[in-house]
């Protein structure tokens, strides 16, 4: 992997990190602000601790060295959660400022899935 790679790899994957992590904290605490939204997206308020957890054994997953299934099931989860959430502010009018944080986080969960580590991948390249 180059020294290039790498970088972009890490910076990706410690910002998505943390927006998976600050998001997850939100939904895990019940922040009004959280719960009047996935009221307003028309999800039952369960889920957000639902997917809280998950997004917090995600990143644990993704930062720990090997593991590649495991890696590979929590980058698809953070896709499916994030392009869900896109296409439901999408669905129900939301503003871009509801819009644009899940279109960022594919960005960097892409960006980090694709410039992962060989030892990160579930087929790593013959030498």
């Amino acid at each position: 992997m180059t020294k290039r790679n790498k970088i972009i790899y890490w910076i990706a994957t410690v910002w998505m990190s943390l927006g998976m992590v600050s998001s997850g904290i939100v939904q895990l605490l019940g922040v009004k602000e959280e719960v009047q939204l996935f009221t307003h997206l028309g999800y039952p308020l369960y889920l957000m601790t639902i997917i809280g957890v998950w997004k917090m054994l995600g990143v644990i997953v993704v930062l720990m060295p090997r593991l590649p299934l495991l890696k590979e099931w929590a980058y698809a989860g953070f896709f499916f959660t994030m392009s869900g959430a896109f296409f439901s502010h999408l669905i129900v009018g939301g503003p871009a400022s509801e819009i644009f944080p899940s279109v960022l986080l594919m960005a960097l969960i892409a960006t980090s899935w694709y410039f992962r580590p060989a030892d990160k991948k579930m087929v790593q390249a013959a030498r």
